[in-house]
């Protein structure tokens, strides 16, 4: 029978199926420092019940688009150093904001293109000054403005 602190943890399969993050990528975070290295039984590797937590906390700063390299700084710094985790959310929104101004030209750029009424959109007056914008240097969403 197995001990208490034994059943109390979890194998790498058993945290993957928790978590639904594959096994080779709880294997890579750990190396990363991502995930404190688990202790040991006869050779396997068995995490606290808390590295579920910790495995949500690392996918959710992935889908807000920090990498992993920032995950690892925030997950070591979340408690001990509040002012650098802001500092790295206030950056990563700022570049948030970069990202979606981008966005928002792109589309519509592609807005304008689907909606151009000239049948070969080279001969677009709009479309050959944004063109002459982006030659010169200008970003997208300064050079088309409309």
């Amino acid at each position: 029978m197995a001990d208490e602190q034994t059943t109390q943890r979890l194998t790498i399969g058993e945290l993957a199926a928790a978590t639904g993050v594959a096994t080779s990528a709880l294997r890579y975070w750990e190396e990363l420092g991502l995930i404190p290295a688990p202790a040991r039984v006869s050779g396997q590797r068995r995490y606290p019940r808390s590295a579920v937590e910790l495995v949500g906390l690392i996918l959710l700063f992935q889908d807000v688009g920090f990498t992993l390299r920032e995950t690892r700084t925030l997950v070591a710094s979340r408690s001990t150093e509040p002012a650098a985790w802001q500092e790295l959310h206030q950056r990563k929104r700022a570049e948030l904001d970069e990202l979606i101004a981008r966005a928002q030209a792109a589309r519509t750029a592609l807005d304008h293109g689907l909606a151009c009424p000239h049948d070969d959109i080279q001969r677009c007056p709009t479309f050959a000054g944004i063109l002459a914008a982006r030659i010169a240097g200008t970003p997208l969403h300064e050079a088309h403005t409309h």
